[in-house]
C-alpha cells in the first residue's frame, strides 16, 4: 500500500544548476538514465544530485546491487536498500518494488548500473524488461530517479525498450580532463537541446556546435560501431585477420611479407585496383586508415573514387606536412559501400533495367521506370541498423549525402555535377531522420540514371564500364547561427590557375574561389552572384580596379541549411545576418561607406591570416604527389580559440592542360577581324581553324520571353547534336551567360547541348538596363576544361574589344536547312559554315595574355601551307 498523499517538497534539481538550465528543470515522475564509460562518471553525477536532495530534505533512497564502489554512503543521509540480484529476475522485482510502494509518492531514487544486472541474468532482454516494469510506476508516484548503463554495452532488447521508456536518456563522456553530456532523449522539454553535446566549464555546461570542434569529440569517444551482421563471412574474416596483422605490428612480431598480403587483400576487396589513384592509395594509406575505414562502413564493396581521394589527400598532408595536417578539421565521415547500391538494385527490380544503360542503342531507355523503382524502394534490415547506428552518432548534427562512385574522380573523369549530393538538416524524431536519410540516399541511387550523366559516360567511352554507386556521408561543416547552419567560408582550390587576369599571377601558384556560407556556390556557379577569386601567388590582387568594382561584383547572397523548415535555401546576406552569427565575421566583410551594408570581401582574412598560406602549401604537396594538378574542395572556420579548421572535402586530378603553341598568321590577325576579346580567356592558349559558327544575335534574343529563350536552347542543342564529332571547329558566340539557369541572363542550355564545341564566346550584354556577370564558365568548368574547350569574354564597351556584327548578321545562315522548322528562330541564332565565302576562319587564343581574335584569310591559305594546329597529346608539358 502507498504512503499517504501529502504535499512534496521543492522542486528537484540535478545539484548542477547549468545542467538544470540544459534540461529545463527536473519535474516530478522524471526517470533519468546516463550512458557511461566507467562508474566514476556516474558517481561525479550522483553526488550533487543526492547532496541537493539531502539539503531539501528529500526521501533520498540508494538501490545497492552490483559489485562496482558503492555510489551512497550512510552519511549522504539515504536510505540503503542492498538486494542480491542472483536470486533472479522475480525476486529482485519483487524487492524493488516493494520499496518502492512503502516509500510512496515524491522519493528521490539512486539506483547501482544496470548493467551489473544484465551481467549477472545474462540477458539484455530481461534487463528491458526490469525497466519496463519499475520505470512507470516511479513516474506515476512522482519520484526522480538515476539510472546509469555502461555505453556499447547492451543489444536493442535493453537499449530500445530503455529509450522508449525513460524521460530522459544522457550520454556522458570524459575528453582530456572535461565532462561532456549530450542529450539522447528528452521528453516534453528542452527538444533544441536533444542531441547537442555540452561541455561543462565551470558552473556551466556551454553547448558545443562548430563541426570542427564535434568531429574530434566525437572521432575519439567510443561509439556504437556499425558491423550489424554478427556472422563471421568473407569481410568480416579478412578485416579480423587485418586486426591481428595490426595487434603484430604493435607487438613487433610481424613480418613484412604478412603485412604487405593482408594490405594487398583489403586493397582488392575495396576494389582500389578500379581507381585511377589506385598507386597514390597504395602509397599512403596504412592498414590503420583501411580498418579506420571498415569501422565506420555501412555495408561492404568499393568506397569509391570521391572517398578515395578525400582520404588520400588527408594521408598525403599527414606525411608530408603534419604541422599543416594539425589545421584540418576532423573528418568522421561514414561510407556505405557499393554492393549495397548493387543490392538494392537487384532486390527491388531495377538490375536489368539498368543493364541496358550499358549499350549505346539503349542507354535511354526505361530511365523514368528506373528511377520509380529506385525512389520507392526497400532496404535490408542490416543495413537499416547500420543506418540507424550512424544517425545515433551523428546526432541532429547536419550532413551531406555525396555520389562516390567506382568512375568518379579517376583521372580523367571527373563527373563533375554528373551525379547527385544532397544535404539533410537532420532535425526531428529518430523516425523522421531515417526517413529524410532514406530519401536522401535514393536520390544520388537515383542519379545514376540520369541523362546528362549517361550522356557524359557515352562521350567518355564509359558506357560498358562498371558503374557501382558508393556513398560518403559527412558531417556538415560549420555551425548553427540563429536559425541557419553553414561553414564561415568555402570554396574551390586549383593547384593550377586557369584565371590568369593580371600578368603578376602565377598560374602555377593556384587560385582559390572564395564565398561566405557553403560552398555550393563557389562549385555551382550561381547566375545571380559572384565569388571572390584568390590568386594566391598574389592574394591581395583582384581583378577591380577600385573599391565600386569590388562592391558591385561581391556576393550578395549565400547558401545555408535553414534548421526550422529543414530544408537547403539560398538567401540574400542581410537575412542570415540578422541571426547573428557567433564568429568575428569581420575576417570575411567590409562595410561599405556611406551605405553601411557589409560587402563580402574576405579582405582581412587575406591580409591577416595564414590561411591562403596554407592553402597554397596544401595544394603544392598534393600536385606533388599526384604528379599532377588538383582540383580540391574545403570549407574554413575559425573556433573561439582564434585557430582555424580547413576541412579537406574533396581532391581529384584538374583536367587542364599546359602548352606551349606556336602563335603564327600574325598579318593576317591583324586583317578581316571578326572578334576581339580582350580580358577573359580561358582554357589553353591555342591557335586553330573554325568550321562553324553559331550566333545568337543579341538586339533580337534580348526581345525575348522566357519561354521563347528555352526554345532557344533547345533548337542549339538540336544543332550541337548534329555537328559532327570528331570536328573540333565549332564556336557559339552568344549573349549573356551560356549554361545560365536564368534566362535573364543569358541562354539556359546545359552542357549536353553544346558539348561539341571547341569555343564559347560570351558577350557580356543583354540590353540597356542588364549587363550579366561573365560566367568564367564556370557553370561546367571541368566539361569546358575536359573536352578541351577555350572560353572568352567579349566586353561591348571595353577598350581593343570589337565584334563585326555585320559580318555575323549577314553571312549565309545555314539554320532552315539543318532545322526546317525553325523559320521562326532565323533572325535570332544563325548557324554560318565558315569555309563558305570562299576563305577561312581562324582563332588565335593567348591565356597568358588574356587576348584572343577571331579573324578571316582568303583561300590560298590552306591548312597545308599553315603549320598551325589544334594541339594534341603531343604538346602537353607535364
Amino acid at each position: 500500500m502507498s504512503a499517504p498523499t501529502a504535499p512534496l517538497p521543492a522542486t528537484v534539481t540535478t545539484g548542477l544548476l547549468g545542467l538544470d538550465r540544459v534540461l529545463h528543470g527536473i519535474e516530478p515522475g522524471d526517470n533519468i538514465v546516463w550512458e557511461v564509460d566507467s562508474i566514476e562518471e556516474y558517481h561525479e553525477l550522483v553526488r550533487p544530485y543526492a547532496a541537493a536532495a539531502k539539503a531539501a530534505g528529500r526521501h533520498l533512497i540508494y538501490f545497492r546491487f552490483a559489485t562496482h564502489e558503492p555510489m551512497l554512503t550512510e552519511d549522504s543521509g539515504a536510505e540503503i536498500h542492498q538486494f542480491d540480484c542472483t536470486k533472479g529476475f522475480e525476486t529482485f522485482v519483487r524487492q524493488i518494488h516493494g520499496v518502492i510502494e512503502q516509500a510512496g509518492r515524491g522519493a528521490i531514487y539512486v539506483f547501482d548500473c544496470l548493467s551489473h544486472i544484465a551481467d549477472t541474468w545474462m540477458s539484455d532482454q530481461t534487463l528491458g524488461n526490469f525497466f519496463s516494469l519499475t520505470c512507470p510506476r516511479l513516474w506515476d508516484l512522482e519520484t526522480v530517479t538515476y539510472f546509469a548503463l555502461y555505453r556499447d554495452h547492451h543489444s536493442g532488447y535493453a537499449i530500445d525498450v530503455i529509450r522508449e521508456t525513460t524521460q530522459f536518456m544522457l550520454d556522458v563522456f570524459r575528453l582530456d580532463l572535461r565532462l561532456y553530456i549530450r542529450p539522447l532523449k528528452v521528453q516534453h522539454r528542452s527538444q533544441e537541446v536533444m542531441n547537442t553535446i555540452h561541455v561543462q566549464h565551470g558552473s556551466e555546461f556551454l553547448p558545443v556546435r562548430d563541426s570542427a570542434v564535434l568531429a574530434q569529440i566525437l572521432s575519439r569517444t567510443q561509439w556504437p560501431r556499425l558491423q550489424s551482421d554478427r556472422k563471421v563471412g568473407h569481410w568480416r574474416r579478412l578485416f579480423q585477420e587485418a586486426e591481428q596483422v595490426a595487434q603484430a605490428i604493435a607487438q613487433g612480431s610481424c613480418t613484412q611479407e604478412r603485412h604487405d598480403e593482408i594490405m594487398r587483400r583489403i586493397r582488392y576487396a575495396l576494389r582500389v585496383h578500379r581507381s585511377g589513384i589506385a598507386p597514390l592509395v597504395e602509397r599512403f594509406l596504412t592498414l590503420p586508415d583501411f580498418l579506420a575505414i571498415r569501422d565506420r562502413m555501412i555495408g561492404i564493396g568499393s568506397v569509391g573514387g570521391k572517398t578515395l581521394g578525400m582520404l588520400v589527400a588527408r594521408a598525403i598532408l599527414r606525411a608530408r606536412d603534419p604541422d599543416l595536417a594539425s589545421r584540418l578539421e576532423v573528418h568522421d565521415s561514414f561510407f556505405v559501400g557499393a554492393e549495397v547500391f548493387i543490392s538494392y538494385l537487384v532486390q527491388n527490380g531495377v538490375w536489368w533495367l539498368r543493364e541496358q544503360q550499358k549499350k549505346s542503342d539503349t542507354f535511354l531507355r526505361g530511365l523514368d521506370e528506373g528511377r520509380r523503382l529506385i525512389l520507392g524502394g526497400r532496404f535490408p534490415a542490416p543495413i537499416m541498423e547500420q543506418f540507424q547506428g550512424m544517425l545515433d552518432y551523428f546526432g541532429e548534427s547536419p550532413y551531406i549525402v555525396r555520389s562516390s562512385s567506382i568512375l568518379e574522380d579517376a583521372r580523367g573523369n571527373a563527373f563533375s555535377g554528373k551525379y547527385e549530393s544532397v544535404f539533410v538538416a537532420n532535425r526531428g524524431s529518430r523516425e523522421d531522420r531515417m526517413a529524410a536519410l532514406l530519401e536522401a540516399v535514393r536520390r544520388v541511387y537515383a542519379s545514376v540514371l540520369d541523362e546528362e550523366a549517361l550522356r557524359y559516360r557515352l562521350r567518355r567511352g564509359l558506357l560498358e564500364s562498371e558503374e557501382r554507386m558508393a556513398l560518403l556521408i559527412m558531417r556538415v561543416s560549420g555551425a548553427p547561427h540563429g536559425r541557419y547552419y553553414y561553414p564561415q567560408a568555402a570554396g574551390v582550390a586549383l593547384s593550377y590557375n586557369p584565371f590568369v587576369w593580371h600578368p603578376d599571377i602565377d598560374p602555377h601558384a593556384g587560385m582559390l574561389r572564395l564565398v561566405f556560407g557553403l560552398g555550393t556556390r563557389a562549385v555551382d556557379r550561381c547566375d545571380d552572384d559572384y565569388t571572390r577569386l584568390v590568386a594566391l601567388n598574389a592574394p591581395e590582387r583582384r581583378p577591380e580596379t577600385n573599391f565600386e568594382e569590388v562592391r558591385d561584383h561581391s556576393q550578395r547572397r549565400m547558401d545555408c541549411l535553414d534548421l526550422r523548415s529543414g530544408t537547403f535555401v539560398s538567401l540574400p546576406l542581410g537575412d542570415v545576418l540578422a541571426e547573428r552569427p557567433e564568429f568575428q565575421v569581420d575576417y570575411y566583410l567590409t562595410n561599405t561607406e556611406p551605405e553601411g551594408y557589409p560587402c563580402i570581401t574576405f579582405d582581412r582574412l587575406i591580409k591577416e591570416t595564414q590561411v591562403a598560406a596554407d592553402l597554397r602549401r596544401m595544394l603544392a604537396l598534393l600536385e606533388e604527389a599526384y604528379e599532377h594538378p588538383v582540383d580540391t574542395e574545403f570549407t574554413l572556420n575559425f573556433l573561439n580559440d582564434g585557430t582555424y579548421r580547413i576541412h579537406l572535402l574533396q581532391c581529384r586530378t584538374f583536367q587542364v592542360r599546359r602548352e606551349n603553341v606556336n602563335m603564327v598568321l600574325t598579318t593576317h590577325a591583324t586583317q578581316n577581324r571578326l572578334l576581339a576579346a580582350h580580358g577573359a580567356v580561358i582554357g589553353v592558349s591555342r591557335e586553330q581553324r573554325l568550321s562553324r559558327i553559331i550566333y545568337v544575335v543579341q538586339d533580337t534574343y534580348a526581345q525575348l520571353g522566357e519561354r521563347e529563350r528555352y526554345a532557344v536552347a533547345r533548337l542549339i542543342g538540336r544543332l550541337n547534336q548534329q555537328h559532327p564529332e570528331d570536328d573540333r571547329g565549332l564556336m557559339l558566340i552568344g549573349p549573356g551567360r551560356w549554361g545560365t539557369h536564368s534566362p535573364s541572363l543569358g541562354i539556359p542550355v546545359v552542357f549536353a547541348e553544346i558539348s561539341r564545341a571547341s569555343v564559347i564566346c560570351e558577350v557580356v550584354a543583354m540590353h540597356e538596363r542588364l549587363i550579366p556577370d561573365v560566367s568564367l564558365g564556370t557553370h561546367f568548368f571541368n566539361d569546358l576544361v575536359e573536352h578541351d574547350m577555350l572560353y572568352l569574354a567579349y566586353f561591348p564597351k571595353k577598350t581593343n574589344n570589337s565584334l563585326d556584327v555585320d559580318w555575323f548578321r549577314n553571312a549565309p545562315s545555314r539554320l532552315l536547312e539543318l532545322e526546317p522548322s525553325a523559320s521562326q528562330m532565323a533572325d535570332i541564332v544563325r548557324v554560318i559554315d565558315c569555309d563558305s565565302m570562299g576563305g577561312h576562319v581562324w582563332l588565335r587564343a593567348d591565356a597568358t595574355a588574356q587576348e584572343a581574335i577571331v579573324f578571316r584569310t582568303d583561300a590560298s591559305l590552306s591548312t597545308a601551307q599553315d603549320p598551325a594546329r589544334t594541339p594534341g597529346p603531343q604538346d602537353v608539358a607535364w
